[in-house]
């Protein structure tokens, strides 16, 4: 996902790794958006991480952040649909999305 995101390569906004947000560490997170991207593994299935969670989510979104969370195997195994989710995520915020270069600089269009 990072590669994804990194050097504004998702539609030209800045994402930064394990920003600290007190008290807790957010996967990735773009300031321009107020957008925190999380993964989980397989332990967010248990009812306890479940409630942490649904706890932690409820606390930045009082921040006025907005949580975004995906399994690391759809992450893996369904990169594409991942994107295009995020990519609606980000629309329903109100943010009009236009295609930003290419970070290999030959022309061709990253979306």
């Amino acid at each position: 996902m990072w590669y994804l995101l990194r050097d504004r390569r998702f539609f030209g906004f800045k994402f930064r790794r394990q920003h600290p947000m007190q008290p807790y560490v957010l996967d990735f997170y773009c300031q321009e958006l107020k957008l925190a991207v999380e993964l989980d593994g397989g332990q967010h299935n248990q009812a306890a991480e479940t409630k942490r969670d649904a706890g932690r989510t409820a606390e930045l979104e009082r921040r006025g952040l907005k949580l975004v969370r995906y399994w690391n195997n759809e992450v893996l195994n369904q990169t594409e649909s991942v994107l295009e989710d995020l990519m609606l995520r980000v629309h329903q915020l109100g943010v009009s999305l236009t295609p930003s270069p290419s970070p290999e600089g030959r022309g061709e269009l990253m979306q």
